[in-house]
């Protein structure tokens, strides 16, 4: 499973002129899943992102999670993360799982986010949706946790 966490200012997702989803300070979550992936791997991503220390603490110093800080979370899918570019100018997306099974782990992840942290937004899965942000720093960082490499 993929995701590209960006710490934002503030961050909007909106399908079709209306806004699914609003953050103030916090993390947008571009969240991919790959074939292969399972709860397990969303879970643990999940659980790296909420414990990332990616915020500033009273020195200036990045020692601060999302959670320390009572930020929001912003969890947008993005199976573009997937992206094969080695054979040529036209990305494949073969490594995406499939639209059903995305779906499935992406409602399984945020159902999961909701559970563990107090303010989370989403975007449409699916969708054609435009995403505007505020970039925070900016800090923005790849995470992936692949299957069957998991530690508990």
């Amino acid at each position: 499973m993929l995701a590209l966490i960006q710490r934002v200012a503030q961050a909007r997702v909106t399908v079709a002129g209306r806004e699914t989803g609003a953050i103030a300070a916090g993390l947008l979550v571009l969240l991919c899943a790959e074939r292969g992936d399972t709860e397990r791997e969303a879970d643990k991503l999940l659980a790296k992102l909420l414990r990332l220390r990616i915020f500033s603490d009273t020195a200036g110093k990045m020692n601060r999670s999302v959670q320390d800080v009572a930020g929001g979370l912003l969890v947008v899918s993005q199976f573009t993360l997937a992206a094969d570019t080695a054979g040529g100018n036209r990305p494949s997306f073969t490594q995406a799982a499939s639209p059903e099974e995305g779906r499935r782990l992406y409602d399984h992840f945020v159902a999961a986010a909701r559970a563990a942290h107090p303010q989370v937004a989403t975007g449409e899965f699916g969708a054609d949706m435009q995403v505007a942000l505020v970039n925070d720093g900016p800090v923005t960082i790849p995470l992936r946790v692949v299957p069957g490499a998991l530690k508990d």
